[in-house]
């Protein structure tokens, strides 16, 4: 089998051991797993607004894999897309509040950069770090999820003006030319949430995938990821390659911060935790192993699993099982070698041997 073809096949063999491990899990735990299935599966495809719902799911799973994407090129584990994402969310939405008269096209393009600016931002300190004082960018972005989380919650808290904010914790809606929800999606998928954000998201995974595989800047990228002293020793700024990778990981992020925040809430709320979007868009990268093309079927697969989990009720089983599911598809994702060798052609095998 060609390289080219496991790398196609893994993901998906991954997929279905995911499902049947998830299925053992629900006869262990006395639960019907073809109902659950059955279930998951009528609620996610069982109506149009749903179907909207899904591709809704995936705009900001799109742009925040790919965000991942970057970074993992570069040779980086970047944790802090939820942070990146919160940041994004944050800025772009209190601009929409205080602006909101704003001519639609002007609003749109004016969060969509203050968006990718303040995820830029978040990612360029972790980048910054590593590529001039060795730190870990493991340990910087986990923090940076923190230092974002609550330091964005006492900006909505205390910083936001009284007129825009609805309670102490949540502003108001924000004006109808700033909502990427759009009159004419909404019609299309029965009124789902289905919204702008889906066409950015195609649109970076096309911009992305040129940038990483024709320019020269996605070669160095790729370089520094494989060998950053061997890039150095070409001629090309090891330092410089890290910090950019981490500036357009985080504006891809912040992107879909804004995405999820203005197209799904169309509003700015205080968050309990770090934003899921953040860790489901890392585990949809890696179902891609970091292919830009993958990740929208990825996406889709995440998406669907997200969309469907309530009708796994109707079998009683804990919707919560689905992100078993997904965990179980993450681990055959990490356990691709043991895959990849039973993949591979009996002559490959006894070659290795």
């Amino acid at each position: 089998m060609s390289k080219k073809m496991q790398h196609i096949a893994v993901p998906l063999i991954s997929v279905i051991l995911g499902l049947v491990l998830g299925a053992i899990i629900m006869l262990i735990s006395g639960y019907d797993p073809i109902w659950g299935y059955e279930g998951l599966f009528q609620i996610a495809f069982g109506s149009v607004k749903n179907i909207g719902e899904i591709f809704r799911a995936m705009g900001p799973l799109v742009l925040i894999a790919l965000g991942f994407t970057v970074a993992s090129r570069a040779g980086f584990f970047n944790i802090g897309l939820s942070g990146q994402a919160y940041a994004g969310w944050i800025a772009a939405g209190w601009f929409a509040l205080s602006h909101p008269d704003l001519p639609r096209p002007i609003m749109i393009l004016m969060t969509i950069i203050i968006a990718v600016l303040a995820g830029g931002i978040v990612g360029a300190i972790p980048g910054f770090l590593r590529a001039y004082l060795g730190t870990s960018e493991v340990i910087v972005t986990i923090m940076m999820n923190y230092i974002i989380l609550f330091g964005g919650n006492a900006v909505i808290q205390r910083v936001f003006s009284k007129d825009i904010m609805r309670t102490t914790d949540s502003s108001i809606y924000v004006s109808q030319n700033a909502t990427y929800q759009s009159h004419w999606l909404g019609a299309l998928t029965n009124n789902s949430r289905l919204n702008i954000g889906i066409f950015f998201a195609l649109i970076a995974v096309v911009v992305i995938w040129f940038l990483l595989n024709k320019t020269i800047l996605g070669f160095e990228i790729r370089s520094v990821g494989l060998n950053p002293h061997a890039s150095e020793y070409a001629g090309m700024s090891a330092k410089r390659t890290i910090i950019l990778s981490m500036i357009i990981s985080g504006a891809l992020a912040g992107l879909g911060g804004v995405v999820e925040g203005l197209g799904t809430f169309e509003n700015v709320y205080v968050q309990s935790s770090s934003l899921a979007i953040g860790f489901d868009g890392m585990a949809v990268s890696l179902l891609a192993s970091n292919n830009p093309i993958g990740i929208i079927f990825a996406a889709f697969l995440f998406a669907v699993l997200n969309v469907g989990a309530p009708g796994m009720n109707i079998a009683g089983i804990p919707p919560e099982l689905v992100k078993v599911v997904t965990a179980s598809i993450i681990f055959f994702v990490g356990a691709h070698y043991l895959i990849e060798r039973f993949i591979k052609p009996k002559k490959q095998v006894k070659g290795g041997n």
